[in-house]
């Protein structure tokens, strides 16, 4: 996908907006930051607080540097989320796209069997909590919380407000072994598909993006191997232009851009095509008409009995 896809008057869209990116520290969320800076974006530049000398040296390097800020933020804590939120919309005065890119993958492996105590007991994975709580719970944070002021005060002009997750290739295929981090990108595309309905709802764009290789801080042991066996490889920059692009596209919401060197590929709109392929027609056609009968209802009723933990 070229910039040349979306209409001038599309891309002009994003003087309007004001755009947060979580994670935008460095790699694919900086790379995201300076494209809408460059496209005249105001834009808040959220990570942790240890990124945020990083973060003042990327916004000195933008095209517009009044037009950015950074916030200090952990996206699994709900206070600093809406701080972030209430912060945003007091120096800018709306929310209107939101890039759910803050992500870790594991610094060890989780199903490591021999991770034992002196008694021969395994060891609970602290990393595995580690990678749920930031891909999961911070990602189902920011979801929520962009949902809720888009609703609420977004200014957004010809165009719906929008939200992207940044998923993964790992969000589909999972030969890698990093089990944390395969499991979390897949409840990520969950996340997409699951929101839908809301998204109708409350007349937001949830678009996902599904990066192959990146080189980025999580990815470094790999680049050179990636490099010598003549693949070719993703830049930030690649991505944040992908990421731009699914956030200014109308009519698009559920969608899910596969970017992978020189390949794009939509992922989840095009999935009704290849399952009578996969499944067969039939099974698609009762599917398809159980899954009609759960929306006509509004969606699976919830259980009136709260689990006791």
């Amino acid at each position: 996908m070229s910039s040349k896809e979306l209409k001038q008057e599309t891309l002009e869209r994003a003087r309007s907006q004001t755009v947060i990116i979580t994670g935008a520290g460095g790699g694919i969320g900086a790379a995201t930051a300076r494209e809408f800076n460059n496209r005249g974006s105001k834009v808040v530049l959220a990570d942790i607080p240890a990124l945020e000398s990083n973060a003042k040296e990327i916004i000195a390097s933008f095209a517009y540097p009044a037009n950015a800020v950074f916030i200090a933020v952990d996206i699994r804590d709900w206070q600093q989320m809406q701080s972030l939120f209430k912060q945003t919309i007091g120096i800018f005065g709306s929310v209107d796209t939101v890039v759910a890119n803050a992500g870790v993958m594991e610094s060890e492996h989780v199903l490591d069997m021999d991770d034992v105590d002196s008694e021969g007991n395994l060891r609970e994975s602290k990393e595995a909590s580690r990678v749920f709580d930031i891909n999961i719970k911070g990602t189902l944070n920011t979801l929520r919380l962009a949902m809720h002021h888009m609703r609420l005060s977004s200014t957004t002009k010809n165009g719906q407000p929008s939200i992207v997750l940044v998923a993964s290739t790992s969000g589909y295929f999972g030969g890698t072994g990093v089990a944390a981090y395969i499991a979390s990108k897949h409840g990520v595309i969950g996340l997409l598909r699951a929101s839908q309905l809301a998204a109708k709802k409350y007349g937001i764009s949830i678009t996902a993006v599904a990066p192959f290789f990146t080189p980025t801080a999580i990815t470094s042991g790999l680049s050179e191997r990636w490099k010598t066996a003549g693949l070719e490889a993703n830049t930030p920059e690649m991505v944040g232009e992908v990421i731009l692009q699914s956030a200014l596209d109308d009519n698009n919401s559920g969608s899910c851009l596969l970017v992978a060197g020189k390949f794009l590929r939509e992922l989840e709109l095009t999935r009704g095509d290849v399952i009578p392929g996969w499944l067969g027609g039939d099974v698609k056609e009762f599917m398809d008409r159980a899954f009609n009968v759960i929306q006509e209802t509004g969606g699976y009723q919830l259980p009136k009995i709260k689990a006791k933990v």
